[in-house]
């Protein structure tokens, strides 16, 4: 009883450590761009701006410029920012406990491009329709993430295990192939070139609030449809049969977390195009932190990714001001070399 109060114990801290450094690398960011803003004012301004504490929070002092460029252009951005990430950790810690596979994450195994097939195929037709409150292009993208899903599991399963070696293979195939129709629409529609190529390098420029709308509540409600999986996704580690004797209805738990996982890649790609490598990374770094139960590696992970892509995203936005770097280009750089150690870790293990 005493261990397991030391380990609940711990695991608060960790998560009150996490939001306290995610509040300090939102300040951070916020007071990072062209307009010169103190790091008190802009603490201040955030805080203002959370339900309750705000009451407690005045604005006094600070211009009425600032504080429009704070909750108007940096903080939307920041907080989408931190959805997405939040939303691609996740889906790499559900598909790498699904298919008990360190490499699964929704770029490498071909969701991301079969979810910017689907928007770019909805630019080229010109379908601008809202159903539901959702665009056609996040309904498209949510369709060609899951088809690409569905496609590379069926490919690269081989009996009831899926091998790294056809994961990875299936993942590239498919994921190439998607991005040769892609580049195909491209050529076809010059006039919408510019738009699809933003969803194949990945940008949160220009974002704001109306975006932070769209992908707020299926973003949180995916996740936590992943994080009731926790104890099924924990069981699944120790081997499917070992969970099927324990009452885990496998292939229904792979079924929710496949079109669970689209869900969330869709719409995250909806509002961002193609940012890779994020849920490889940030799934491997959190366990490292919590190890490896789920019902804390989940929220953990969505977590550290927001702040992850936070970070990424400023260095994007600032470091060669006033032109900004896709932030698909930094994830990449960072997660290009990270793919390599996993490949040789993996290769030495084997």
């Amino acid at each position: 009883m005493e261990a397991k109060m030391k380990e609940w114990m711990k695991t608060y801290q960790i998560f009150i450590a996490l939001l306290i450094l995610l509040f300090i690398v939102m300040v951070g960011a916020s007071v990072m761009g062209a307009a010169s803003i103190k790091v008190i004012d802009s603490a201040r301004i955030i805080l203002n701006q959370i339900p309750i504490l705000g009451r407690w929070v005045t604005l006094d002092g600070i211009s009425e410029a600032h504080i429009r460029i704070i909750t108007s252009i940096r903080l939307p951005r920041m907080f989408l920012t931190l959805l997405v990430g939040f939303g691609l950790s996740v889906v790499g810690v559900a598909f790498q406990g699904m298919l008990k596979n360190p490499m699964a994450d929704p770029f490498i195994i071909g969701t991301s491009s079969g979810a910017a097939l689907g928007a770019a195929i909805a630019i080229l037709f010109k379908f601008n329709r809202v159903i539901l409150g959702l665009s056609m292009t996040s309904i498209f993208a949510f369709i060609g993430a899951l088809a690409a899903t569905l496609i590379v599991y069926q490919l690269a399963k081989v009996k009831e295990k899926v091998p790294v070696t056809t994961l990875l293979l299936a993942g590239i195939a498919t994921g190439q192939f998607f991005s040769a129709i892609l580049s195909f629409i491209m050529v076809l529609s010059t006039n919408d070139v510019a738009t699809i190529v933003y969803w194949t390098m990945g940008s949160f420029s220009s974002r704001g609030w109306n975006h932070v709308q769209i992908v707020f509540i299926p973003i949180l409600l995916g996740s936590a449809v992943i994080y009731i999986l926790a104890k099924d996704l924990n069981l699944l580690l120790l081997g499917e049969d070992t969970a099927h004797n324990t009452g885990v209805d496998v292939e229904k738990v792979k079924g929710i977390v496949l079109v669970v996982g689209a869900f969330i890649t869709a719409f995250a790609v909806s509002v961002s195009g193609i940012i890779g490598f994020v849920g490889l990374i940030i799934p491997h770094i959190t366990r490292m932190i919590v190890g490896p139960d789920h019902r804390v590696l989940i929220p953990a992970s969505g977590l550290i990714g927001g702040i992850f892509l936070i970070m990424a995203d400023t260095f994007a936005r600032t470091i060669i001001s006033p032109t900004e770097i896709p932030v698909g280009i930094i994830t990449a750089l960072v997660g290009g070399p990270f793919f390599i150690y996993l490949l040789r870790r993996t290769k030495r293990m084997a």
